[in-house]
């Protein structure tokens, strides 16, 4: 393959799928590598395998309907049994921060949700220390100014995410994003219970406390 980072990606997709068995619900995450696991998955569902899926955005919800991945609503299931995703960074601990494709408030619902999240990265998105990617923050669009200045009162730099046409991006669930650079951040445990307790955030980007089992692709395996 041409593309390594498409090769690894791939490879760690793959890998995942090892976690999932018939009978299974499965939440399916969002975003490139993730997307390359619903592919694998569909196949995989074509040949005879039985899963359902819940999908963590409208975007993965149309990947998996053609790939032929039966569907349920979130609210259809009391637990997942695994989820998939893929993450912008991981540290050594485990910690992430994830959000770039804008469906981190829906990831962050499935992965509380399972038993066992897997998170699918290719070695680029291993770092020693957050904080290299901006940490998406997702605010209610009433409250944009004035968690931009809570953000900023913490050390962060927002920039309001905006569509391809220029106009302020839309979640799934009707929010926006402010794309929040900090800078190495060494306590991501602590940033986020700030993050938690700031009025007009809806959801952030660090998912910390979920003890993931990662696996790394690479372009060979």
């Amino acid at each position: 393959m041409s593309d390594p980072a498409r090769a690894a990606k791939i490879e760690a997709a793959r890998k995942s799928l090892d976690f999932v068995q018939t009978g299974m619900t499965v939440g399916l995450g969002s975003g490139t590598t993730a997307a390359e696991m619903v592919l694998l998955l569909g196949e995989r569902v074509r040949a005879g395998l039985a899963v359902r899926g819940v999908a963590s955005s409208s975007g993965t919800e149309a990947l998996a309907r053609g790939a032929g991945i039966p569907l349920v609503a979130i609210a259809e299931v009391d637990a997942l049994d695994v989820t998939i995703d893929g993450a912008d960074e991981v540290d050594p601990k485990g910690r992430m921060i994830k959000g770039r494709g804008g469906a981190l408030l829906r990831e962050k619902i499935l992965a509380a949700s399972s038993r066992r999240l897997v998170i699918i990265v290719d070695p680029r998105k291993q770092v020693a220390t957050l904080g290299g990617a901006p940490v998406p923050v997702e605010v209610t669009p009433f409250g944009v100014a004035f968690v931009s200045r809570a953000l900023k009162g913490l050390g962060g730099e927002p920039v309001l995410r905006a569509d391809a046409a220029g106009a302020p991006y839309v979640t799934d669930g009707g929010n926006q994003i402010l794309d929040c650079a900090f800078g190495p951040i060494p306590d991501p445990d602590a940033l986020a219970a700030r993050l938690d307790g700031t009025v007009g955030v809806v959801e952030h980007g660090l998912f910390v406390g979920f003890s993931p089992t990662i696996v790394v692709g690479g372009a060979r395996g």
